[in-house]
């Protein structure tokens, strides 16, 4: 059983990292300091220091946090008997939980690994690792004729496509402006839509 003094320091990074995604929902990331995540916890700004260095290891821990919850759900729907034509609207539909996630790999990933230290890069890198191997096994146990080397070409393809899928669903009213002046057709999809169309490509031929 983890000592007191752990379970303080996981309550104290989860409530920093709450702080932070609840800034996330209405400030943009550049915008975003540490003097901000830390008015909104119960302790003083400066004992942040002791859990995070920068801000950009607080939104690497986010992200890590919404890849664990994401491969929590995949393994899960790896380990369910569904038929196989249910299988991609399922996979879709988890994903469509997972906007957060999808805001942070779209719009930030860059500055977020470039600013945290390589033990915290470390740490999300392996559960990014499991989060690849969760949407493996599914490929692996919902598609009959899908193989590993078949589950590894269409991690190639769909993780590339996951970072297109947020600014596609979520557009300003200044980008729809701009693109209705420039006379550029737009129709708005939603991240399961996306999500469900491209998965039923990708696996169409291991059904």
């Amino acid at each position: 059983m983890p000592a007191a003094s752990d379970r303080l320091t996981a309550a104290r990074r989860e409530e920093i990292i709450d702080a932070c995604a609840r800034l996330y929902e209405s400030v943009p990331f550049k915008k975003i300091t540490l003097a901000m995540i830390g008015g909104q916890t119960s302790f003083t700004r400066t004992s942040i220091y002791n859990y995070f260095e920068t801000k950009e290891e607080i939104f690497l821990a986010l992200l890590e946090r919404e890849y664990r919850a994401w491969t929590a759900d995949l393994e899960e729907l790896a380990a369910e008997k569904i038929a196989p034509g249910e299988f991609a609207p399922r996979f879709a539909a988890l994903l469509e939980e997972r906007k957060r996630m999808l805001k942070l790999l779209a719009m930030n990933l860059y500055d977020m690994e470039s600013g945290s230290r390589e033990e915290r890069l470390v740490s999300f890198k392996r559960e990014y690792g499991r989060a690849l191997r969760a949407v493996a096994d599914c490929i692996k146990a919902h598609c009959p004729r899908a193989g590993e080397e078949d589950a590894q070409q269409f991690i190639y393809a769909f993780f590339p496509f996951m970072f297109g899928i947020y600014p596609y669903t979520e557009i300003t009213q200044k980008q729809m402006s701009a693109m209705r002046e420039a006379g550029v057709e737009y129709r708005r999809h939603t991240v399961a839509e996306l999500a469900r169309s491209m998965t039923e490509k990708l696996t169409a031929h291991l059904l």
